[in-house]
């Protein structure tokens, strides 16, 4: 009857169930959470996600300010935790885990048991993203420090001086479009080897297959633990979002992208 009423009065109803979720999410989520929204989308008719991606600590201070968002999925847990301590999201979960790799220039000689060595060779360029804006850059800090923790004396300051921090910053250009950025920075020689995420690094050799990948040194090499958060005065699809990414078939399609488990 109500439905009857606004068709006469010449307002389109809304389907039952319509949404539009609006989710703010990593930069390296772009290609994974892409297919389970559509996925998603298919499973409950009516709603549309809408993303915006970029680096999580820019996205964060974007929700802070008032941004309107109904998920955050982000790099690491810190960055929702700080807006649930604020009253600004709730139900924090991990939902997903990644490691750091060396996406390599082709003229660069390096193995997995050379890497730190070149890392710490003066004519090798190093670049990272940006830390406190982007978590990869925050995880490769960490990298930094666990090397000095290996027998390194100096090495955290001396890698992070030398360190390009070439994405993920407020100031950084933006990525080209419908490119990856990082085998975009590494095939113009901005950098000798860029330390980023793993399936970063997967995404550019299929750009850029004369580049190489390689894992970090497992006494060196960090676990990047991605979380997810609903926000304060979300749609109601956005918990029913969460549930389908940390769900099984949401847990596939992360797999299939390279990350692990949450």
């Amino acid at each position: 009857m109500a439905a009857a009423m606004l068709v006469a009065l010449g307002v389109a109803a809304q389907p039952q169930g319509e949404a539009e979720l609006r989710v703010y999410a990593a930069g390296s989520l772009r290609a994974a959470l892409t297919e389970v929204a559509r996925a998603f989308e298919s499973a409950e008719p009516g709603a549309r996600v809408v993303f915006t991606f970029g680096a999580s600590g820019l996205l964060k201070d974007r929700i802070a300010a008032g941004e309107p968002a109904d998920v955050f999925a982000s790099a690491n847990m810190a960055h929702p935790q700080a807006l649930a301590a604020a009253g600004q999201a709730r139900d924090v979960r991990r939902f997903a885990r990644n490691a750091m790799c060396a996406l390599v220039a082709p003229a660069v000689a390096l193995t997995a048991d050379t890497l730190v060595d070149r890392l710490l060779d003066p004519q090798v360029k190093v670049g990272t993203s940006t830390p406190k804006a982007d978590p990869s850059g925050d995880y490769a800090w960490m990298v930094f420090e666990r090397i000095e923790r290996q027998g390194r004396p100096g090495a955290f300051r001396q890698l992070t001086e030398k360190a390009r921090q070439l994405t993920g910053g407020p100031n950084s250009p933006p990525p080209p479009a419908g490119r990856n950025v990082y085998a975009e920075l590494v095939a113009q020689g901005q950098a000798d080897v860029f330390i980023t995420y793993c399936t970063n690094a997967t995404i550019a050799l299929h750009e850029q297959p004369t580049l190489r990948m390689v894992p970090m040194p497992d006494p060196v090499n960090v676990s990047a633990d991605y979380g997810v958060a609903t926000l304060a005065g979300a749609a109601p699809a956005a918990r029913r979002f969460v549930d389908y990414l940390l769900g099984p078939h949401g847990q596939a399609t992360l797999a299939r992208h390279g990350f692990a488990p949450g």
